[in-house]
């Protein structure tokens, strides 16, 4: 299952699974301040990828909300993770760190020099926030951002469930 649109030089693909299983130059952890990994994605990526994936990011946090670093990848099959805080501690996401860790984790990607980049619906597993809306904001950034995107030009939304695909698809149709 896959859908798609094209913004300028970048194109969005839409993707039903598991994130870790994901071949792109960068791939996208759902991840609080602290960067600790624990569940939902950041678990999928350190069992896949391997312990030193936190080990490493965690040297870097605390980070504010709505920033993002990178990392290695251990074993995934991405050269580095973004670690996207889209939450603080208090596990809270909101439209605006959501907003914030999309268009920080692309600028990140493209001064990398990664080509293709692997997202999650940011803030929708443990921290709650409403797939449609985190959708809605997701999809809106990156065609905002895209003519800017110098390296980057495969975004994958990777979504775990069929509700989530669907929401991301509906939001997809309604962009122009």
């Amino acid at each position: 299952m896959a859908a798609g649109k094209k913004f300028g030089a970048v194109e969005i693909e839409l993707r039903m699974g598991d994130i870790s299983e994901v071949a792109a130059d960068a791939i996208v952890n759902a991840a609080n301040n602290h960067l600790w990994m624990g569940s939902g994605v950041a678990g999928a990526l350190k069992r896949k990828g391997d312990k030193e994936i936190e080990e490493e990011a965690v040297k870097k946090g605390p980070i504010k909300v709505g920033q993002a670093v990178e990392t290695a990848a251990g074993r995934l099959a991405a050269r580095w993770v973004i670690h996207a805080a889209a939450m603080g501690q208090d596990l809270m996401p909101s439209a605006r760190s959501i907003e914030d860790t999309t268009e920080n984790s692309l600028t990140l990607a493209d001064k990398l020099g990664a080509v293709s980049i692997a997202f999650p619906a940011l803030g929708t597993g443990v921290g709650g926030f409403s797939v449609e809306e985190c959708a809605r904001i997701m999809l809106e950034r990156v065609r905002e951002l895209a003519p800017r995107l110098a390296t980057v030009k495969k975004v994958y939304f990777v979504l775990f469930d069929p509700v989530g695909y669907k929401a991301f698809e509906e939001e997809l149709a309604k962009i122009p």
